[in-house]
């Protein structure tokens, strides 16, 4: 997911604990109200700073939440560069299962965050989507495993970037939280619905 753009020069104090303050009170408040209906006032108000101080470390909801969840991304990056590294010879199918089962399990982890960023960007104007380095990096594993599999089944199968794109778009968070909340399906059996529809 793309970041907030910071000064190569280290942060001062104050700042430094602003920042903290700022995130550890969006963090309560988002896990107490869910992420869209709390405010940057509300944040403002609950981190003890003024708006002016908030807004001038963040612009918008968008870019706290993204600051919120940069390490968790980065994590998920690592953790999906090892396991292909580790997996060279795998079939492409269980190659794109074990993505799968990494990026389900990030999401469940941080389900609120991640749709207050899809949210957020589409409030913007951006398309929440394609919009972040995460979704690319991913999106062209996904291309990459799925035009492998086409070679392996000798045929010409869907088009790996239609596929791809449609995969993305059923572990959208509004896809994956109507499923989980409404339609009453765990992370393990999405993952199997994902697997059957798309392998």
């Amino acid at each position: 997911m793309d970041q907030p753009v910071y000064n190569c020069r280290p942060e001062r104090k104050d700042a430094a604990e602003n920042r903290q303050r700022i995130l550890d009170a969006a963090l309560r408040l988002f896990e107490q109200h869910g992420v869209e209906p709390v405010s940057m006032n509300q944040i403002a108000a609950e981190a003890q700073i003024g708006a002016g101080t908030l807004y001038r470390r963040y612009r918008n909801k968008n870019e706290l939440c993204l600051d919120l969840i940069r390490d968790p991304v980065d994590q998920l990056s690592k953790d999906i560069t090892a396991y292909l590294e580790d997996n060279p010879s795998m079939p492409p199918s269980e190659r794109l299962r074990g993505l799968l089962t990494l990026f389900l399990q990030f999401k469940e982890i941080h389900a609120g965050l991640i749709a207050g960023v899809e949210h957020s960007s589409a409030a913007l104007g951006a398309h929440s989507r394609t919009s972040t380095s995460l979704y690319e990096e991913f999106h062209q594993q996904l291309v990459q495993l799925f035009a492998e599999m086409n070679v392996e089944d000798r045929q010409s199968g869907p088009d790996s970037v239609f596929r791809a794109d449609m995969l993305m778009i059923a572990l959208s968070s509004d896809s994956y939280l109507f499923q989980r909340n409404v339609r009453g399906n765990s992370q393990e059996s999405i993952l199997e619905q994902l697997c059957r529809t798309f392998i």
